[in-house]
């Protein structure tokens, strides 16, 4: 009984300044709903590429984006992703593995092997078989091999701790 006063004169101040104690429940579930934010118009381009198994067209809007902004990351990554699904598609992954197998100074097999692992997930073994290679070349194909590792860290993503790793691996084989 004593403590009601108290409480009906804090909820009177409260209305008085716009606190009523409700919320309207539309609100709150607005700001519970994330947006996606909207692609931009070659972003979106390329996924709709993707979508109808068009991968030049995919890499042609990508390479738009990058010409337009350089520094557009998601294009960098984009591209980088189509460019491994274009290499890696119809390829006979056990013939792969066999011609790498029985060639290892092979590039191009190690670099297609590479591919094949990235895409099945084993993105540590695809990351040594290629600073491998690049300790095993020299020149132009040292040079090929570690520009196309480089691209396949921009498929796995700057900030994966493999990557990373392999970064460092890299630089260590190359001085």
């Amino acid at each position: 009984e004593q403590v009601r006063p108290y409480i009906d004169e804090l909820l009177k101040l409260a209305a008085e300044h716009g606190a009523t104690g409700r919320i309207a429940v539309t609100a709150a579930r607005e700001a519970e709903v994330e947006v996606e934010p909207e692609l931009s118009p070659l972003h979106q381009e390329a996924f709709d590429a993707i979508e109808r198994d068009d991968l030049d067209a995919a890499v042609t809007a990508y390479a738009e984006a990058l010409a337009q902004n350089p520094a557009d990351l998601d294009a960098t990554a984009g591209l980088a992703h189509v460019k491994l699904m274009q290499r890696t598609a119809g390829v006979d992954a056990q013939a792969a593995r066999a011609a790498a197998a029985q060639a290892p100074s092979d590039i191009a097999a190690q670099m297609q092997v590479a591919d094949l692992d990235v895409l099945g997930g084993h993105v540590e073994d695809a990351f040594v078989r290629l600073i491998d290679t690049v300790r095993a070349t020299e020149g132009d194909e040292r040079n090929t091999v570690r520009e196309h590792l480089i691209e396949l860290f921009a498929v796995v993503g700057a900030h994966d701790e493999r990557v990373q790793k392999a970064r460092r691996a890299l630089m260590s084989a190359l001085f």
